[in-house]
């Protein structure tokens, strides 16, 4: 077994490990109550690295997210993620093209990346791109090894030069990241979505949930307790 793999089934396994005392002392409240896991429709493994972060992988390949900014933009139409990706050791280099990259809505919907031109012909993107740089989490969770840093350029800057890309040359070795937007029809909605991330043989769905305003004030507290008795069991 590669030593990135066995990084991320540990990881796995404590938050496993964890689930039962934790579900003890911190059970969904108020408008919580009642939500249900994310299913994926393809086999995974997926964990939440912070309130707006979460990630997902197999043995082909990695993403990790964080939407912040699109839980801020509920009853509005652009969805933007801070998203990184890589391949696992061991998987032949590949090229991620910008059809590989689609998002699941809550009634199904799938939509696809936005394109450059859609993107340059919205001026709404340019103040939501400027909250962005300051409205943000970290999503430097990557598998151990020997990662460099790579820029993915679906998009080009609104606010300088630069140019766009379709596609981004993924290795075991590069960490990938960037900003990718989807516009939703009908407006983002509350409910579960998901990235979907097409690598070579397999696709990689990331879950995330979109809250209501209500939702989002009880997650937003109770995730602090969850925190603070993870801290307690594992410190």
């Amino acid at each position: 077994m590669n030593k990135r793999i066995t990084v991320l089934i540990f990881a796995v396994l404590l938050v496993s490990a964890a689930a039962g005392p934790l579900a003890a002392q911190v059970e969904p409240k108020g408008s919580l109550q009642g939500l249900t896991m994310p299913k994926p429709d393809v086999p995974v493994l997926f964990t939440a690295q912070g309130e707006f972060v979460r990630m997902a992988y197999n043995n082909e390949g990695y993403a990790v997210l964080g939407y912040r900014m699109a839980q801020d933009e509920l009853g509005k139409p652009w969805v933007l993620l801070n998203v990184g990706m890589t391949l696992m050791e061991g998987v032949k280099n590949y090229k991620l093209k910008r059809e590989h990259l689609s998002l699941k809505t809550p009634s199904g919907t799938i939509v696809p990346l936005a394109t450059q031109q859609e993107y340059m012909a919205d001026p709404y993107l340019r103040s939501l791109n400027q909250r962005a740089k300051v409205v943000k989490d970290s999503i430097n969770y990557f598998p151990a090894g020997p990662g460099r840093p790579c820029a993915m350029k679906f998009f080009a800057d609104l606010d300088g030069p630069g140019l766009a890309y379709d596609e981004v040359d993924m290795t075991d070795t590069r960490d990938c990241m960037g900003r990718i937007w989807f516009k939703v029809p009908g407006n983002i909605q509350p409910g579960q979505y998901f990235l979907q991330v097409q690598f070579a043989t397999s696709m990689v769905q990331v879950p995330f949930r979109i809250f209501t305003k209500e939702q989002e004030k009880d997650f937003r507290k109770q995730w602090e307790d969850l925190k603070k008795a993870h801290d307690a069991t594992f410190n």
